[in-house]
């Protein structure tokens, strides 16, 4: 489980393909309090620890990690988005994510916007729970954001200088492929509700 506030961007030093698995290594600030077996979400996606030495650790993304994600899109030295797991008693700063992304977004826009920027996604929905709402909350690349201009299959989001420094926003240009995880909350309610609805005219 994560928060979507991302601590710190890794960088991919060796990538190794091994039958239809992706082995990535990376390097981070944090590389020396890592355990094997730690959760870690990369870019919104949760991955295990397998493998510790001389400050690079190794994940594994399996193929329908590669297929709903962004990963397997990643070239040696990108940065990618990191967060370690919640603590339970920490404060939930962002939302829910739990580091299981539903599909891939593009980025269609970039504006700034004096000091800010506003960046516009577009996917076509995997699922009829893949939806925003305004002011809802969405996940891009494990970053917790809040939704503007929502529509059916597009989205917009505000990024502050803090966000767009520390995160891997500012790689983001107009055909940059992204992580989308949905708010956990609203694909629960719209699947319970078209099951109502589903239930209702069977009746």
């Amino acid at each position: 489980m994560f928060s979507g506030i991302v601590e710190k961007t890794g960088i991919v030093k060796n990538i190794r393909q091994e039958g239809e698995n992706f082995h990535f290594d990376l390097t981070c600030s944090f590389v020396n309090e890592l355990k094997i077996d730690q959760s870690l979400s990369h870019n919104g996606v949760c991955l295990t620890v397998v493998g510790l030495s001389d400050n690079i650790y190794t994940v594994t993304a399996v193929k329908e990690t590669l297929i709903k994600s962004n990963l397997g899109r990643l070239n040696i030295g990108d940065e990618v988005n990191l967060e370690r797991s919640m603590r339970p008693d920490s404060l939930l700063d962002g939302h829910i994510v739990q580091g299981h992304v539903d599909q891939t977004a593009v980025c269609t826009d970039v504006e700034e916007a004096d000091g800010s920027w506003y960046y516009t996604f577009e996917y076509e929905p995997q699922s009829e729970e893949n939806i925003t709402v305004e002011k809802g909350s969405v996940s891009v690349n494990g970053v917790s954001l809040t939704v503007i201009n929502s529509k059916e299959k597009s989205f917009q989001t505000a990024i502050i200088p803090y966000t767009h420094e520390v995160t891997n926003f500012h790689a983001i240009k107009k055909g940059t492929i992204v992580n989308l995880e949905f708010d956990i909350i609203g694909k629960y309610i719209a699947k319970i509700t078209k099951i109502h609805l589903q239930n209702f005219k069977q009746n």
